[in-house]
C-alpha cells in the first residue's frame, strides 16, 4: 500500500492526484474544516540542538525568550482563540519539558477554560511522565501534542539532544493515558520521500488521530538558514501522501504554510488537508483568522 501511495503521490499529473485526495477528504469530514490557535507560552533557551529550531540557544537567534506565563494570561489568550472561532487551543512551550511548577500553572489554565466550554485545550510541552499526562487529562485537556519531527533514520540528522524513540514512546504513552495526540512532522529539512511514508505508517500503526504537517520557513540564525524551500508543489504532494496513507486521520496544515503554499493555498483541502492552524506560529507569522475564515468560505467549506 504504501509503494502504491508513494508513487501516486510522485508521479501522478498534479491534478489528477488532487482529484483523488479530494474525494478522500470529503468521504471522512465532509466540507468541514477545523481550526486551531496555539500560543507560544514559554519561548527560547532551550538546550536541545534541533537543526532547524531558532529557539536552540546555540543558534543566537534574536526571538523573545521568556518565562512561562501565568495562568491569567494564558486564560486570556485561550478567551481570545474562542473569540475568533477557533475549535482548539494549544499552550506551547520550549525545552525538553516542564517543571512541576510549571505544569501546575498550565493545568489551572485548562481547567478555567475548559470548564467554559468555550474552546478545547491542547498542550504541546515536551516529554512528560505519565502522571503529569493524566493531571493534564484531569484538568479538562482534550490532545497532547508532539511531533515525530521525521522518520526514525532521519532523525539523527537533524538533532542528535533527544533519541526518536523516546520522542515515540511519549506519543504511546499519552494515548494509554486516554488523551487523544496531535503529532506530525516537519518537511524540508532533507529527508526523502520514503522518509515521509516511514513517519506517515508509523503514525497511522501508533492511532494517531491529528496530524499536523509543517513545511520548513528556515530563521537566519539556524543551520538550516541556506535549505532551498520547499515548492508549493512539493508541499501539496506531501499532503497527498498524507491522505493517501492516513484517509481517515485529521490532517491539519500548520507552520510554514504562507511562506511554502503562498498563493496556493487554497488547494491544500484537495490535496487532503482538513484542519489548520490559523494565527501566528511559534516563532514565525502566520495568516489571520479573519483571512482563513474568508479563504474557507470563498471555498464553500465550513470554518470549524
Amino acid at each position: 500500500m504504501s509503494h502504491h501511495s508513494l508513487k501516486q503521490a510522485t508521479e501522478l499529473p498534479l491534478d489528477e492526484l488532487l482529484s483523488v485526495t479530494s474525494k478522500l477528504r470529503e468521504q471522512t469530514f465532509g466540507n468541514v474544516v477545523e481550526t486551531c490557535m496555539i500560543v507560544n507560552a514559554k519561548s527560547g533557551l532551550c538546550a536541545n540542538n534541533c537543526d532547524f529550531c531558532s529557539q536552540n540557544t546555540r543558534h543566537n537567534s534574536q526571538i523573545p525568550a521568556y518565562p512561562l506565563y501565568e495562568t491569567q494570561k494564558l486564560v486570556e489568550d485561550a478567551e481570545a482563540a474562542a473569540d475568533c472561532g477557533a475549535m482548539h487551543f494549544g499552550i506551547v512551550t520550549s525545552g525538553a519539558s516542564v517543571s512541576p511548577r510549571e505544569l501546575e500553572v498550565i493545568a489551572d489554565a485548562v481547567l478555567i477554560v475548559s470548564r467554559s466550554g468555550r474552546i478545547k485545550m491542547c498542550a504541546s510541552l515536551g516529554k512528560l511522565d505519565c502522571d503529569s499526562l493524566v493531571r493534564l487529562k484531569e484538568a479538562g485537556l482534550t490532545r497532547y501534542h508532539h511531533n515525530l519531527e521525521t522518520s526514525e533514520s532521519f532523525y539523527p540528522a537533524i538533532c542528535t539532544t533527544q533519541n526518536w524513540r523516546e520522542r515515540y514512546e511519549t506519543v504511546r504513552q499519552t494515548i494509554n493515558a486516554g488523551l487523544e495526540v496531535c503529532s506530525g512532522a516537519l518537511f524540508g529539512l532533507g529527508e526523502s520521500w520514503e522518509d515521509r511514508a516511514d513517519l506517515a505508517i508509523c503514525l497511522k500503526e501508533l492511532g494517531v488521530t491529528s496530524v499536523p504537517l509543517n513545511f520548513l520557513h528556515a530563521h537566519p540564525d539556524t543551520p538550516m538558514a541556506h535549505r532551498e524551500p520547499l515548492s508549493a508543489e512539493e508541499a501539496l504532494r506531501i499532503i497527498a501522501l498524507f491522505r493517501l496513507l492516513m484517509p481517515e486521520t485529521s490532517l491539519r496544515i500548520c507552520g510554514g504554510r504562507p511562506k511554502i503554499l503562498a498563493d496556493k493555498q487554497n488547494m491544500m483541502f484537495s490535496a487532503g488537508a482538513n484542519a489548520l492552524m490559523t494565527g501566528h506560529y511559534l516563532t514565525t507569522s502566520g495568516v489571520t483568522p479573519d483571512t482563513d475564515r474568508q479563504m474557507i468560505e470563498n471555498l464553500k467549506l465550513v470554518w470549524a
